[in-house]
């Protein structure tokens, strides 16, 4: 049986247990207002038939781990549960600046699933990208794995390597990855200008230093003489919502650009501030899956706000406000306790954010071996190529606005011809 059947089944088999657990919790609406935890009586009998009635005795260690983690990702794809031995050791470590790979992650039926890479990193060169699943680290299977946990092992010392077993989007069978961990540094903002006095502003990563490089390239295209502006979000999933906030506000005097509300997180406005917007030139954003979190903020506010014309793919999803939840046993769970809204007040993380103009990006450009078998890695793992020296360095893929059909279209809806 080969790793996507057994992923398959995997799956059939985590949606099977995660519909359960749902019915069994909307099904309290039915019961009366002093039993309010009958569902818990459901889960407790499935427990006690595993424990009893399966074909052999169980881990039940195993079994209540994959139960708490299942429940966790049908709710919430980047909450993780720790037990006290991890909780311990994400506790020592979160703080701490350790060498990565560059990897950004959410949980995806029971697996550990990338989000998205940190541009320049090890898992960017490595050609790691959105929607592949990590199926071991280490050499220790990701299947109801913390995704806190899977962060924790992902770190660590400089140039040391941790080994990671990969199933592409289009790959049926599992490919082996060595990564050599690297102090991650966010790449800077490139600008430049297009024809037709179009201003270029591409963006692979956000942080407040990076918004600060943004608003200088943009007042500098406009007085280079810029009539309009496109801004490319592709692929940018790393920064926080304050950064993706800051982002909007540069192009927007007036209106919400988000809210944060929980259930137990009154709602929080979070308003254009006049003084910080610099430029009122039309604007077009592109996004794609990979785009998450401040920069889908960012994305639905400009939308929301009739301030750009989106173009692209629908966004990943990853907008919330998380906390770590400490437990009586000495574990802790890592939950989303509020999210942020879209100004017509969709929750980004349910829905992500999907341009008025729809435009696939082209399938990339892989390298194949001699069998014609795409090849995962950078280009000293491909067989006839020779192996960069020490000197050398592995580019990251580059977006170009030359060719590129979603950069097209953005010209074309902002009246400037490519």
């Amino acid at each position: 049986m080969n790793s996507r059947i057994k992923y398959l089944i995997v799956s059939a088999s985590s949606c099977l247990a995660v519909l359960l657990l749902i019915g069994s919790v909307l099904g309290q609406s039915a019961t009366p207002a002093d039993d309010p935890y009958k569902h818990i009586g459901v889960f407790s009998d499935v427990v006690s038939r595993i424990k009893t009635e399966y074909v052999e005795e169980p881990d039940m260690k195993s079994v209540t781990m994959g139960a708490l983690n299942g429940l966790l990702e049908a709710i919430d794809p980047f909450a993780s549960y720790l037990n006290a031995e991890q909780y311990k050791d994400y506790a020592k470590n979160k703080d701490l600046k350790r060498a990565d790979v560059g990897l950004i992650l959410s949980k995806k039926s029971g697996y550990v699933g990338v989000v998205g890479t940190v541009p320049g990193s090890p898992a960017a060169k490595a050609g790691l990208s959105t929607y592949d699943m990590i199926e071991t680290i280490k050499g220790i299977a990701t299947r109801d794995m913390p995704l806190a946990y899977a962060g924790l092992l992902l770190q660590g010392e400089t140039d040391s390597t941790v080994e990671l077993s990969v199933v592409r989007v289009r790959r049926p069978e599992p490919q082996t990855v060595k990564l050599t961990r690297t102090m991650l540094t966010l790449p800077p903002v490139e600008a430049r200008m297009l024809a037709g006095q179009v201003g270029y502003v591409n963006i692979d990563a956000l942080s407040p230093a990076l918004v600060k490089e943004i608003a200088a390239a943009i007042e500098k295209l406009q007085k280079d003489g810029a009539q309009k502006l496109v801004l490319d979000l592709r692929s940018c999933a790393v920064g926080t919502p304050e950064d993706g906030i800051a982002l909007a506000n540069l192009f927007m005097s007036k209106g919400l650009i988000t809210y944060e509300q929980g259930q137990r997180v009154p709602r929080q406005n979070f308003d254009a501030d006049p003084s910080k917007a610099i430029t009122s030139l039309p604007l077009a954003v592109l996004t794609n899956h990979g785009t998450a979190a401040a920069a889908e903020i960012a994305a639905a506010a400009l939308m929301g706000n009739k301030r750009a014309q989106l173009v692209g793919e629908r966004t990943y999803g990853d907008a919330s406000v998380r906390r770590t939840l400490t437990m009586d046993d000495g574990g802790a769970i890592i939950l989303s306790v509020a999210k942020y809204y879209s100004p017509d007040g969709k929750a980004i993380q349910d829905t992500g954010v999907t341009p008025a103009v729809l435009v696939n990006e082209p399938e990339p450009q892989v390298d194949v071996d001699e069998n014609g078998e795409p090849i995962l890695g950078p280009p000293e793992a491909v067989p006839g190529k020779p192996i960069p020296g020490p000197t050398e360095s592995v580019p990251p893929p580059q977006k170009k606005a030359e060719d590129d059909p979603v950069v097209k279209k953005a010209l074309e809806l902002l009246g400037a011809k490519a």
